[in-house]
């Protein structure tokens, strides 16, 4: 896809920053932008196709710089990110505090910007017939960090029989910390005789290779493999609720439905390429999250986005060195 700009109005310190870099005389490139440079993003592997996108479509305007996107996990990213390896980082989750305390250790200024909203979603096998709606409980009985469960029976006995195999993010992965922290009322509490992994298509595979298997990832994943895979309704005590774009944002998909940030430096926000990506990211941000098949904000957190990233950007301008306060 190709996008075309919202009418949102760039800011004047935006303005202000790429009208510095023109006046340094640098050569235009084929698609008639004078930006050159790289901008480097890592961490989540469910916000990766979002930035992925913005990157892409990005670079057809402004050719001449390179925008490289990793996937290492949330927590991976911020790894990088509060080293200075990165000019932003794609999380599932808020920064943790050991994650604030080392960027702040290395002077690294930040704050989230919220681009898109996700239902975690629970799969299953396409021949598993009987688990269509779980509980909570159920969840929590499965995944729990001192669960021995190893049959669909022992989860209701009208179950089958069946061995459970279980597939999930690794524990860098932002889904598994706000999935166990969801279900079992703790982040990283979790059963550890599970087939982990920071790649997604992995536990695709896992569970619609097992005819017993169970899994979770962001919802966008599970779309991409609804042929292969059965999504589970999750009841968290007010009946079976499908996770999708409109249970997400009306708030009915509890408590698997939540935010997707990207945590950019302020410092890398001065350097005109870096804050030009994300003008772009910030301006189109509904399209992109349509186009990766996300689900968009809403206009009151799209309002919110617009003003977030102008806070940013005003930081920028101001040389500002210390964490900011909208990080926490």
């Amino acid at each position: 896809m190709r996008l075309v700009k919202s009418s949102v109005t760039i800011s004047v310190v935006a303005l202000t920053i790429l009208s510095l870099a023109a006046c340094g005389g640098g050569a235009s490139d084929s698609s008639g932008s004078s930006l050159t440079g790289q901008v480097a993003i890592d961490g989540s592997s469910t916000v990766f196709p979002l930035t992925a996108l913005a990157a892409e479509d990005f670079q057809v305007e402004n050719s001449g710089v390179q925008v490289k996107v990793g996937s290492s996990g949330t927590g991976g990213g911020f790894e990088k990110f509060c080293r200075g390896e990165t000019d932003a980082n794609d999380a599932s989750r808020p920064i943790k505090d050991e994650e604030a305390a080392a960027c702040e250790a290395a002077g690294i200024a930040y704050a989230p910007l919220t681009v898109a909203v996700d239902a975690i979603t629970v799969v299953v096998n396409k021949e598993n017939t009987w688990a269509t709606c779980l509980t909570i409980d159920q969840l929590a009985a499965i995944w729990g960090p001192s669960s021995t469960v190893a049959s669909w029976n022992e989860v209701d006995p009208a179950f089958p029989a069946e061995p459970i195999k279980l597939f999930g993010p690794g524990t860098d992965s932002g889904t598994f910390d706000y999935f166990t922290g969801a279900v079992n009322g703790e982040e990283g509490a979790s059963r550890t005789d599970f087939t982990p992994s920071e790649d997604d298509n992995v536990i695709v595979q896992g569970v619609s290779g097992s005819k017993g298997g169970l899994g979770y990832f962001g919802f966008t994943y599970f779309e991409e493999n609804a042929d292969s895979l059965n999504a589970v309704q999750i009841d968290s005590g007010a009946g079976c609720v499908t996770p999708s774009a409109a249970t997400a944002q009306d708030g009915t998909y509890t408590p698997l439905a939540r935010p997707l940030y990207v945590y950019p430096s302020v410092t890398a926000l001065a350097k005109p390429e870096v804050a030009a990506f994300f003008q772009f990211y910030v301006d189109n941000d509904a399209s992109i999250a349509e186009g990766a098949q996300y689900i968009p904000l809403n206009e009151a957190q799209r309002q919110q986005l617009v003003a977030d990233f102008e806070s940013l950007l005003a930081q920028a301008g101001a040389g500002t060195s210390s964490p900011s306060a909208a990080s926490q």
